[in-house]
Formats: C-alpha cells, sequence, structure tokens
C-alpha cells in the first residue's frame, strides 16, 4: 500500500477518534481537550511542509470546538486538499 492511501486510512481513523466526542456528553466534551493537541500534532507529523503546519493549526481550532467546528473531518480533507486538489505525489 503506498504512502498516500496509508495517511488517508490514518486520517479516517483520526477523524473517527476526533467524532467520538459527540457519542459521550460529558466525557466527549473533555476528550477534545487532550486530543485538540494530539491531533493537530498528528496531522502535523503527517504533512510535511506547509500543508502540515496549516492542518495543525485548523485541526486544533476545529478539535477544541471553537466555532461549533467540532464534526468536520479535517484530517480527510486535508488528504483530499494534498492528493485530489493539489495533485500532490508521493
Amino acid at each position: 500500500m503506498s504512502k498516500k492511501y496509508k495517511l488517508l486510512l490514518l486520517g479516517l481513523l483520526f477523524d473517527g477518534i476526533g467524532m467520538l466526542s459527540f457519542v459521550i456528553p460529558v466525557v466527549g466534551e473533555f476528550s477534545d481537550v487532550i486530543w485538540a493537541p494530539a491531533s493537530a500534532f498528528l496531522i502535523y507529523k503527517m504533512y510535511k511542509g506547509t500543508e502540515g503546519k496549516i492542518g495543525g493549526l485548523v485541526t486544533f481550532v476545529e478539535e477544541a470546538g471553537f466555532f461549533g467546528t467540532d464534526f468536520l473531518p479535517t484530517f480527510t480533507l486535508t488528504w483530499v486538499y494534498k492528493y485530489l486538489i493539489k495533485k500532490g505525489k508521493d
């Protein structure tokens, strides 16, 4: 399996983890406090350069629940941007 599709599978997994905060109301919101910086770090490591930096910032803001954005699949959207829109190669 190529790196491209490994990143997609990891992104789907991490987006799923981020969505778990909707399952358990009170505990879920507390988990966002831990998951927001963790997810920012993960996306920064997964996508090097500007994509990783911007992705990390966006993921942190999204997972922290600012502006009601906690539902966005940021990892998957970053993959779509890199490989379908920008047509990145790995």
